[in-house]
């Protein structure tokens, strides 16, 4: 499917190199198929000592050439990029876009290509445990979208949504999702901590813990109410903790949270929120 791809990673960042690394532990392509753009030479050094791939700090050099161009860079600098690439990338090239709220329509209209897959992967993808919610445009060919479902397959899991605007409830849930369980780990750790445990101990507990129930909720496929209820006896441990829990507004507090992210998410798409 990419044995004969060159790939353009416009953005060597984070979420680029977990996909460099993926796409190279599954040997779609080899590392000289690859190119990474970037501001900063030395982050491209980084990048070729790694992984072998090829590196420039010009875009319009990366993109020249490449049958996939993915979109790597924040949002906040896309308009830059989108001028400076108008009219540079391939006909028949792929657009792979990473980027938090950018829309199809405003990167074809600033690429003049239309043949664009966007995507929201998280930050699990660089130990192949990643969630990607993806679409594509009508314009991208049948090839072009299982080229894309190749690449994002070898994050983790992936899942197709015909509607755009489900992109955004993705970043607001799965997207920005680790972010706050490390925060619920690290607000368990604390107490673990306070409890008198060391914070090695209670690091190694809370991990564990958190992994181990992720698991099991993923090959049970129970609803969480019931695991839950698994481990709350009456009038026991579980159930003080999940009252204080309740009384404290968890639930509240986290759907307000993933509210404002899904907000932000439009927000940063061009979108004006009342």
């Amino acid at each position: 499917m990419l044995n004969h791809a060159q790939l353009a990673f416009v953005g060597s960042g984070v979420m680029a190199e977990a996909m460099i690394k993926a796409i190279l532990n599954q040997k779609l392509v080899v590392p000289d198929r690859i190119v990474a753009s970037g501001p900063r030479a030395e982050r491209g050094r980084e990048l070729e000592e790694r992984y072998g791939v090829r590196w420039t700090t010009s875009n319009v050099e990366a993109v020249d050439g490449a049958n996939v161009v993915v979109l790597s860079v924040k949002p906040q600098v896309l308009p830059r990029v989108l001028a400076e690439l108008h009219g540079q990338v391939s006909a028949e090239a792929l657009v792979l876009s990473i980027i938090a709220g950018a829309r199809i329509a405003n990167i074809a209209a600033g690429l003049r290509h239309e043949a664009i897959t966007r995507a929201m992967p998280n930050t699990p993808a660089q130990v192949g445990a990643g969630m990607t919610v993806w679409t594509a445009s009508e314009h991208a060919s049948t090839e072009q979208q299982a080229q894309a479902r190749v690449i994002l397959a070898a994050l983790g899991e992936e899942l197709y949504v015909g509607d755009e605007t489900y992109l955004d409830m993705a970043t607001a849930l799965s997207g920005t999702g680790p972010a706050y369980v490390f925060l619920f780990m690290e607000a368990m750790v604390d107490a673990g901590v306070h409890l008198g445990f060391s914070r090695r101990i209670a690091q190694k507990l809370v991990t564990q813990t958190v992994l181990g129930a992720a698991l099991f909720a993923q090959q049970s496929h129970l609803h969480p109410a019931e695991l839950r209820n698994m481990v709350t006896s009456p009038g026991g441990t579980s159930a003080e903790a999940l009252y204080q829990l309740e009384k404290g507004g968890l639930r509240t507090v986290l759907s307000r949270a993933v509210w404002a992210a899904y907000q932000r998410s439009r927000v940063l798409g061009g979108e004006k929120i009342e």
